[in-house]
C-alpha cells in the first residue's frame, strides 16, 4: 500500500514525523490558508509571502536530503481537484499527516479520503506539547473552562520551573509584574532583518500576481521562513529583548510596534520552531543569563499555558463558540478597521501599523482591538474574519477561541467569567498616547455597554462597582456619554444607532 505525506503549509517541522515513512511528500498549498472558494478571506499580503517562502524554502531542505517530494500549487476546488490528482498519479492509499488544527479542513480532508477509498492517519503533532486525546481527557465534562488551572497542571507535567514541586519565585504567574508602562527614554533593540535572495523575491511576485486586492504591504518583508532564519530570530530575542520582556509585556507603546516582544509566534505556528524547542532555548537561556522570573515564567506562559490552552479549547468547543452571539451584536466589519480610519487615535495606530507589518501584540489585540470592536458591537464572526485575514499568525484554532471566548466573550463565558472591555483609562495607564478627542468617544462607547448589560454586570464582583458608578451619575452626565457614543456609532456603521 503506497502512502503519501501530506503536509500544510503550517506543519513544516524539521523533524516531521512521517516523511521517513511515506513513499511520497506531498507539499500541499491547500486553499484554505490563501483563498477558499467556500471561505474566502483576504489573508494579509505578507502572511501570504511567508507561506509560499517557506514552503518553497522547505521544498529545498526536504530535496537536499534526498526526499521524494511533489509541490502542489494553490487551485481553488471544493473538491480538492489537484490533490486528487497527485493521488491517482501516485496510487496513494494512506495519507498521513500530523493533526489537523483546523476543523473546516479536517471535514474536507476526512470526506476526500473517504470517497477515495483512502486512508487518513493522523499523527501527533509537534507543533503542540499536548495530543489532542490528551486535551480532551483533561478537560472532559467541564463546563467552564479556565486557564490558570490548567497552565499549573502543564507546569507540573513539564517539570518546568518547580523547586520541590513548587513553582520558582514563590507564585504560579507573575502576571501582576508584566504591566509596567514603557519609559520613552527605553532604547529598545532592533529586531533582525532578512535578505532578500530569489526564492523571497519569487514568492513577493506570486503573492502580488495572485493577490493583489489583499490587505497589507508587501514592502520590507522581515518574518523568518527558514530553520536558520527562525533559529536566529530566536536567539537574538533571548540575547537582546527577554531581560525585558516580562516587565513590559503589557505595555503599548505609539512608536514601537515590537517593544521587547520575540515575535516568534508566526514561526512557531508555521513549524519552523517547535514549542518544545523554543521553551528548552528559554529556559536555558534564563539559568545562564540569570534573567528575571517574571521575563521567563511570562514568557513560558504565553507557550505553555495560552497557546496549548486556545488550541485545546478549539477541538473540544471550537465548533460551538462560533455559532454563539451572547450579546447579539449585528453590525459588519466596517471599512474603516480595514483601513485605520476610525478616528480613534490608539486603534488607527495598531491598524495602520498592522497593515505594515501583520504584527501586533497580544495587549494591543485585546485591549485595543478587541475591546473597541466588541463596544461597536460588531458581530462575532465579522470579528472573526478580520483577525483571520489582518495577522500574521492567525489560524482558525487559535482565532475562534481568542476571538469568540476572549475579546468578544460570544460564548457567554465559557472560558473568562467577564467581557474583557474598558474605558479610555486603561489604554492611557499603560501606553505613551495622550489624553484627547478620541477619549470621550471610547468612554462613550464602554458607559453605553455598561449601561445596556446592567443585568450581567451585576453577577459579577469586578464589574458590580461600574454599575453601581454609573447608576449615580447625574442623569445629564449619562446623557452626554450615551450621545456621544451613538453619534459615533452611527457616524461608524453608517445608520441610525437606537437609544440605550
Amino acid at each position: 500500500m503506497r502512502s503519501a505525506t501530506l503536509i500544510l503549509p503550517n506543519q513544516l517541522f524539521k523533524n516531521h514525523p512521517s516523511i521517513d515513512k511515506s513513499d511520497i511528500t506531498f507539499l500541499y498549498e491547500d486553499q484554505i490558508f490563501f483563498k477558499d472558494v467556500t471561505y474566502p478571506h483576504q489573508f494579509h499580503k505578507k502572511k501570504l509571502v511567508l507561506h509560499r517562502a517557506s514552503m518553497k524554502a522547505y521544498q529545498q531542505w526536504l530535496s537536499k536530503k534526498s526526499t521524494k517530494v511533489t509541490y502542489v500549487d494553490y487551485e481553488p476546488s471544493k473538491e480538492l481537484k489537484n490533490l486528487k490528482d497527485y493521488c491517482e498519479e501516485w496510487h496513494i492509499k494512506q495519507i498521513n499527516i500530523t493533526e489537523i488544527n483546523d476543523h473546516i479542513l479536517k471535514k474536507r480532508l476526512d470526506e476526500f479520503t473517504n470517497l477515495n477509498s483512502i486512508t487518513l492517519n493522523e499523527i501527533p503533532s509537534p507543533g503542540f506539547l499536548n495530543s489532542v486525546k490528551y486535551n480532551v481527557r483533561f478537560f472532559d465534562q467541564k463546563k467552564h473552562f479556565y486557564h490558570n488551572s490548567f497552565y499549573i497542571e502543564q507546569r507540573k507535567k513539564h517539570d518546568i520551573l518547580l523547586k520541590n514541586d513548587e513553582p520558582m519565585g514563590g507564585k504560579w504567574s507573575f502576571d501582576q509584574e508584566n504591566r509596567k508602562p514603557i519609559n520613552s527614554s527605553k532604547n529598545i533593540p532592533h529586531i533582525p532583518t532578512i535578505k532578500t535572495n530569489n526564492l523571497l523575491k519569487e514568492s513577493i511576485n506570486y503573492v502580488e500576481n495572485n493577490f493583489s486586492d489583499n490587505p497589507g504591504q508587501l514592502t520590507g518583508f522581515f518574518y523568518p521562513y527558514t530553520f536558520d532564519q527562525a533559529e536566529h530570530w530566536m536567539n537574538d530575542f533571548f540575547n537582546n529583548r527577554f531581560n525585558n520582556f516580562g516587565s513590559y509585556q503589557d505595555a503599548i507603546s505609539k512608536k514601537e510596534p515590537f517593544l521587547y516582544h520575540s515575535l516568534l509566534s508566526s514561526s512557531i505556528n508555521i513549524g519552523i520552531l517547535t514549542p518544545l524547542q523554543v521553551l528548552d532555548y528559554a529556559i536555558n537561556n534564563a539559568n545562564i543569563h540569570d534573567i528575571p522570573v517574571n521575563s521567563t515564567e511570562g514568557f513560558i506562559r504565553q507557550i505553555l499555558g495560552w497557546r496549548e490552552f486556545m488550541r485545546a479549547i478549539y477541538h473540544l468547543k471550537g465548533n460551538q463558540q462560533r455559532s454563539m452571539n451572547f450579546f447579539n451584536h449585528t453590525y459588519p466589519m466596517p471599512q474603516a478597521f480595514y483601513t485605520g480610519e476610525t478616528d480613534i487615535k490608539p486603534v488607527d495606530t495598531v491598524i495602520k501599523r498592522l497593515l505594515s507589518t501583520g504584527y501586533a501584540h497580544h495587549i494591543e489585540r485585546l485591549m485595543i482591538l478587541g475591546n473597541f470592536m466588541l463596544l461597536c458591537e460588531i458581530h462575532p464572526t465579522a470579528v472573526h474574519q478580520w483577525f483571520m485575514e489582518m495577522f500574521i499568525d492567525s489560524y482558525d484554532w487559535v482565532m475562534v477561541p481568542n476571538v469568540y471566548g476572549m475579546s468578544q466573550f460570544a460564548d457567554g463565558g465559557m472560558m473568562t467569567s467577564k467581557p474583557y472591555i474598558s474605558s479610555s483609562n486603561y489604554i492611557l495607564k499603560m501606553s505613551d498616547f495622550s489624553k484627547a478627542e478620541w477619549c470621550p468617544i471610547w468612554d462613550g462607547l464602554f458607559w453605553r455597554f455598561v449601561d445596556k448589560h446592567q443585568k450581567l454586570f451585576k453577577k459579577n464582583p469586578r464589574m458590580r462597582m461600574l454599575v453601581s458608578y454609573w447608576n449615580k451619575l447625574a442623569k445629564n452626565k449619562k446623557k452626554k456619554k450615551i450621545d456621544i457614543a451613538e453619534s459615533y456609532l452611527s457616524h461608524l456603521h453608517g445608520t441610525n444607532i437606537k437609544k440605550g
